[in-house]
């Protein structure tokens, strides 16, 4: 008996912006462009130690990280977070150190002595 309300909720659920993949597609790669733009006034703006280069292949590595999304919900939603970030970014509503949360290594070197082990707080 509970089933046929679930299904019920689950046709009715409409996407946020995109009717579609092409739609949502579309959306990302304009939402790209808007980013791929602003990467040089971001970096003179902020005034970071990295060029605008570097800031542009961080843009590119941040998109790559959700390439195999499929749910267009979902696609919109992290859509409408890019824009509000962009928009932060832009506007200069963010201080240098926001910016530079985005532009850190992702991938740190384990630790391979002992102290740097201890101090991590690994075995």
């Amino acid at each position: 008996m509970s089933a046929k309300p679930v299904q019920e909720v689950v046709k009715k659920v409409k996407p946020l912006l995109s009717l579609d993949n092409v739609e949502a597609r579309r959306r990302v790669i304009m939402l790209y462009k808007a980013w791929y733009r602003a990467a040089p006034e971001i970096a003179v703006t902020f005034r970071l130690p990295i060029s605008f280069e570097q800031v542009r292949k961080k843009i590119k590595e941040e998109f790559m990280k959700n390439k195999n999304v499929t749910d267009v919900r979902v696609i919109d939603l992290l859509v409408i977070k890019g824009q509000m970030e962009l928009k932060e970014t832009v506007k200069i509503w963010k201080q240098t150190n926001h910016v530079m949360y985005y532009m850190k290594d992702t991938n740190l070197p384990k630790p391979t002595n002992f102290i740097s082990k201890f101090l991590q707080g690994s075995d």
